[in-house]
């Protein structure tokens, strides 16, 4: 009887201490991926909008979100950097489209591009 107590004391200690580990390690991959931001890089902020990085300073992050339309957040806000993957199709010559996706006439609508970091760099640097 006298060793329950520092046995409950121990068993909820260990996995308390655990979960502090992982939250630190969680927040410095985080700190880490905002501190190595730049131009060009597709993100996604805390409240969910997806921008492609244009300028950069020590607190701030400029991020275009729409053809010449450019917000500026905190570095904080950027949860991650989007990775592109190229999708890869069975075949070129087929095109699959979603009932969804076509328009009230009928006709099909086609599917949003997305610009490489690449052409994003090259658009806004033509001024």
């Amino acid at each position: 009887m006298e060793l329950l107590f520092p046995l409950l004391l121990v068993a909820l200690l260990v996995p308390m201490f655990l979960g502090v580990r992982r939250q630190k390690r969680e927040a410095a991959k985080v700190t880490d991926m905002q501190d190595t931001l730049k131009a060009g890089d597709q993100v996604i902020t805390t409240s969910g909008l997806y921008g492609t990085v244009v300028d950069l300073d020590d607190t701030t992050v400029d991020l275009e979100i729409a053809e010449d339309v450019v917000t500026t957040w905190l570095r904080a806000a950027i949860r991650e950097v989007r990775v592109e993957t190229e999708p890869v199709a069975d075949d070129a010559d087929t095109i699959e489209v979603d009932s969804a996706a076509a328009d009230t006439n009928g006709a099909h609508v086609a599917d949003a591009v997305e610009e490489s970091a690449a052409q994003t760099e090259t658009r806004l640097t033509k001024d």
